[in-house]
């Protein structure tokens, strides 16, 4: 089997423009996948990220990161990885079917993604998802619909997708059905930039972290979205396999978090200058030093610093964190192009299974990047006291919606009138999405897809937001 640019890059969407059947379309000179770009810019959901946690949730601080600026900076990796690629492929004549006007499109729906791939994320970062689906694992036994427990009444794959709760499933959910603009088909983005954000083609039933592959550690659609998945796989001819793209954006993405979360980590004091000189230089000694070529991170490092010392530079330390970081990115996206444009064959038969890092120069220090912000910040103090209380809110939150949508749109049970002020405090735009999709549908899809108008109105909530009703929930005024 090989996947085949020509269908990859589908502009096909599940509502054709009506511009498409006009005589006078010509005026719109832009392609499908630039439109996609103003569709993301202009939505409230884009907009809402910029209060949503990166690392350091409900920071006081400017210059730290947030959901926004995190996705800009991976739209603008994942561009340059695309214009890269693409010029590789031309260059070496990689592929005869492969024009520059792909090489351009490819740029486009990768600066699209990089936009919306943690779109769908809930408040508080990825603290945020683990702690929503330990609240699934607690609540679905114990919660009942007529009487029966819910991990009963569900069917196997509606129990999983909660158990299994994702933020890449709810990113697809998001722009295709919860983004109640024209109608029911959300954003009604291209297929093929559809098929770049959904990062595993599997179901809930059917991830496997062990395998060894890449596209089965986590899942990648939800039930009540198996059409809309399937039907992209069939039009872009992925079929179970990762749109190429796919690892463009992840690659774009790690480099963008693993860089990021070093520089605000030392500049909210987690990390010093020397503590990370010290990490580098044992990495640098024990790996690199018999590889030709190899990127000499360490050294990198205090070049920054003597230069600045030389300059007569206030703050070296911090002139040699910041020129690090950006000389890191410039190498890591090297990296990124050889680990895609050197596996090009495996990619194009779908039968790649690592990240493009893989057994690249990049690898060990993409390693250390992570393993470092993982011991001195995320297993930090402050920030376990922080998701401590994120924990406390997002269960209050949920404890409290889910009762009443449970009972909700159920003719059998009757609200009281706490219940019937939580349902009204849910956006209409996700209770009109529930009523569409919910025509037609057995009790126990109706249920299922209740349960998801609650994860759904959680996950569109800003940290702040989140926080706020909270308070007024619990009354603290």
């Amino acid at each position: 089997k090989r996947l085949n640019w020509e269908q990859l890059l589908s502009t096909k969407r599940s509502r054709e423009s009506a511009g498409k059947t006009r005589r006078y379309k010509n005026t719109d000179l832009r392609s499908e996948f630039e439109k996609d770009y103003h569709r993301i810019i202009g939505s409230a959901s884009f907009r809402r990220l910029q209060d949503k946690t990166q690392v350091f949730p409900l920071d006081k601080s400017d210059f730290i990161r947030t959901r926004l600026t995190h996705s800009l900076e991976v739209s603008s990796f994942a561009k340059s990885l695309g214009q890269n690629i693409g010029e590789n492929i031309l260059e070496y004549k990689k592929d005869s079917s492969f024009t520059p006007r792909m090489k351009e499109d490819i740029c486009h729906i990768l600066q699209c993604a990089g936009l919306i791939h943690d779109i769908g994320n809930p408040p508080f970062g990825h603290f945020g998802e683990i702690a929503i689906r330990e609240w699934f694992q607690r609540n679905l036994p114990r919660l009942t619909y007529h009487g029966k427990p819910l991990d009963q009444v569900l069917m196997p794959q509606m129990r999983e997708d909660f158990y299994h709760f994702e933020g890449n499933a709810q990113a697809l959910r998001l722009v295709t059905k919860l983004h109640f603009l024209v109608d029911e088909n959300g954003m009604n983005l291209t297929y093929a930039l559809l098929g770049t954000i959904l990062k595993y083609p599997v179901s809930s039933v059917e991830v496997d972290a062990d395998s060894g592959d890449v596209k089965t550690k986590k899942m990648g659609y939800y039930l009540a979205d198996r059409q809309i998945f399937e039907e992209v796989e069939k039009e872009t001819g992925a079929c179970g396999c990762r749109h190429p793209l796919t690892f463009i954006l992840e690659a774009a993405d790690d480099i963008a978090y693993k860089t990021g979360d070093i520089e605000d980590a030392f500049v909210k004091g987690f990390i010093s200058y020397s503590r990370l000189l010290r990490e580098l230089k044992v990495l640098q000694d024990g790996y690199l030093k018999n590889q030709d070529g190899a990127f000499q991170a360490a050294d990198k490092l205090e070049e920054y610093y003597r230069r600045a010392f030389e300059k007569g530079i206030a703050d070296p330390e911090e002139y040699a964190v910041k020129n690090w970081i950006v000389r890191v990115q410039g190498f890591l996206i090297s990296c990124a192009t050889f680990g895609f444009t050197s596996n090009y064959r495996e990619i194009m038969s779908g039968t790649y299974c690592h990240d493009l890092f893989y057994q690249t120069f990049g690898e060990k220090l993409m390693d250390l990047l992570g393993d470092l912000a993982n011991r001195k910040v995320f297993t930090s103090e402050t920030i376990y006291r922080m998701e401590v209380k994120e924990a406390v809110i997002l269960n209050d939150l949920m404890d409290q919606f889910m009762r009443a949508a449970i009972k909700y749109d159920d003719p059998s049970q009757s609200l009281n009138s706490i219940d019937q002020r939580m349902v009204y405090f849910i956006s209409n735009n996700y209770k009109n999405a529930y009523h569409y999709h919910a025509r037609g549908k057995s009790d126990v899809e109706k249920l299922y897809l209740r349960i998801l108008l609650v994860t759904d109105y959680i996950c569109g909530m800003t940290d702040s937001y989140a926080k706020r009703l909270y308070q007024e929930l619990k009354a603290m005024i």
